[in-house]
């Protein structure tokens, strides 16, 4: 089976803040003060080279997402939301069209079973200039119920789901409003956290570039299934009617 192996710098790695699980630690990107390597602001929010280039090969950068280090995308006034997904679309795309990269890969980690290390609001771009695009995912991967579609954006649960259990798929077309992704985004961390099971409190998003399209999943994360992890089985749950009716329910398209 083909994949893409890329090397990681354990040492470095180890030295990596964490402050998810110890919440007395000290949080990097509350110090402003003595933040490096920032590229471009936005008002309080940052992009920054990140100083734990971990990935071997790879242009790691951070996008922090504000100044309220409790905070989250639920609780981000609407304004903020939608300057928060223009200026990272925007880092995203000049990344994919300076030619330097195979791919660039743009995604989220919040809560401890994330994968993440800082609970502070953020999100990523790693470049790589040798990757194979075509392993990293399948658009089959974004066929779904849908559940409210505005300004060429479509917010579908996901019928062929990367893992298992509640995947959102958002799916923007030509010509879409990036403020109508940036609401149904919010939309949909939203639901995830406060509303889809109260054992969750984890999720990514991941952000997927496939020529001229691109496609937002947003997962709840838990322990991951041993079938998954060991035999690559993914699970199709039986409640994704009752996801798509409770979020109709709860949110009218914005």
């Amino acid at each position: 089976m083909e994949i893409n192996l890329i090397g990681f710098d354990v040492t470095l790695g180890s030295q990596k803040p964490e402050n998810i699980i110890d919440r007395k630690a000290s949080c990097p990107f509350c110090d402003v003060a003595h933040l490096t390597d920032i590229l471009d602001t936005d008002g309080d929010i940052i992009l920054l080279r990140n100083k734990y280039n971990v990935i071997k090969g790879a242009d790691q950068f951070v996008i922090i997402e504000g100044c309220d280090c409790q905070a989250d995308m639920p609780d981000y006034a609407k304004d903020h939301m939608h300057r928060l997904i223009r200026f990272s679309l925007r880092h995203w795309k000049q990344m994919i069209d300076s030619g330097k990269y195979k791919a660039v890969l743009f995604f989220k980690n919040f809560g401890p079973m994330s994968g993440g290390t800082i609970r502070h609001p953020h999100m990523q771009l790693v470049g790589f200039p040798d990757l194979n695009p075509a392993l990293l995912f399948s658009t089959k991967e974004f066929e779904g119920i849908p559940i409210m579609e505005k300004n060429n954006v479509t917010l579908n649960a996901s019928t062929c789901p990367r893992v298992g259990f509640g995947e959102l798929n958002i799916l923007p077309r030509k010509g879409y409003d990036p403020d109508t992704l940036a609401d149904f985004i919010q939309i949909s961390v939203d639901y995830i956290m406060h509303h889809f099971n109260k054992r969750c409190n984890s999720y990514n998003i991941f952000f997927y570039h496939d020529k001229e399209s691109f496609y937002t999943k947003v997962m709840p994360r838990f322990a991951t299934s041993p079938l998954f992890i060991g035999y690559n089985i993914h699970f199709l749950p039986n409640n994704l009617e009752r996801i798509v009716q409770e979020m109709k329910a709860l949110y009218s398209a914005p």
